[in-house]
């Protein structure tokens, strides 16, 4: 008994079907893949010790970490190639959004300090006049303090005197900003 043509056909697999299966990945996309790992690992070696105390590496990697920091040239390289390497065998995810909550507060105390600088010169330029503008932010700010401050600051500016007390008002309000969170 020999096998019909439309039998063999039956057995064999439909290609539509395998192909929803395989996710074929290009040897391109694979090293940028690596890259990327690796970049992630300069980042790591570029954080100071607090910053590293931050991010959830188990000791092999936070080892291997902090011996890149002390290596220069060539073995620097070699190093950062096995953090890569040791990079693609973990989850990196729990890494990336702790380094990016670092990156973040940073971002934010900048924009902290230029919002209270802003709010200082304000203070300055436009006197009693901003001081209710301050004590809505700051509802704990002493009005008495602030009024002094601004009125010492502006005498310095007549005068061309060092800003001792803009320096002053800008440490108050931080410290009042501080305070309130």
């Amino acid at each position: 008994m020999t096998k019909q043509p439309e039998d063999w056909l039956e057995n064999v697999p439909d290609d539509e079907e395998e192909d929803d299966e395989i996710i074929w990945v290009s040897k391109s996309e694979i090293k940028r893949d690596a890259e990327e790992l690796k970049d992630l690992g300069v980042e790591l070696t570029e954080l100071g010790k607090n910053g590293l105390d931050k991010i959830p590496l188990d000791d092999d990697l936070r080892a291997a970490v902090e011996l890149a920091q002390k290596i220069k040239k060539e073995g620097r390289r070699r190093q950062l190639q096995l953090i890569g390497k040791m990079l693609r065998q973990r989850d990196v995810e729990p890494i990336r959004q702790a380094l990016d909550k670092l990156k973040n507060r940073h971002n934010q105390q900048v924009a902290l300090f230029h919002k209270l600088e802003g709010l200082r010169d304000r203070l300055i330029e436009e006197g009693d006049d901003a001081i209710p503008d301050v004590l809505a932010l700051f509802p704990a700010a002493d009005r008495q303090q602030l009024r002094s401050l601004v009125r010492n600051a502006r005498k310095e500016k007549t005068d061309n005197k060092p800003p001792k007390s803009a320096r002053q008002i800008f440490q108050y309000l931080r410290d009042l900003s501080e305070a309130q969170d």
